[in-house]
């Protein structure tokens, strides 16, 4: 079986803010707690690319992840996202295959 690999993305766009030590340090933390994944990776988008960040957390299964998405902490990491970002979040869920 593959791992599952959650993506949130934040698209830059005019006007768009990001606080990258706040989401490292605070935000991905309380996911990471809350979700007890594989691991988690965070990506800093440089100068002039598509995405200000994103982050790639891996599971086990489908169903790890559901567990995960079924966590009563859900609505306190949705509340998070304006402490760091006035960017709407773009979630991708992918099965990695290489």
């Amino acid at each position: 079986a593959h791992m599952i690999k959650v993506s949130v993305l934040y698209p830059n766009g005019e006007g768009t803010t990001f606080d990258h030590d706040y989401y490292k340090n605070s935000h991905v933390p309380m996911v990471v707690a809350a979700w007890n994944p594989v691991k988690a990776e965070i990506d800093k988008g440089l100068d002039g690319q598509p995405n200000a960040a994103a982050v790639h957390v891996y599971f086990e299964s489908m169903e790890s992840l559901g567990a995960a998405m079924q966590t009563p902490k859900m609505g306190e990491i949705m509340a998070d996202v304006a402490n760091y970002t006035n960017i709407a979040p773009v979630m991708q869920i992918s099965e990695v295959v290489g």
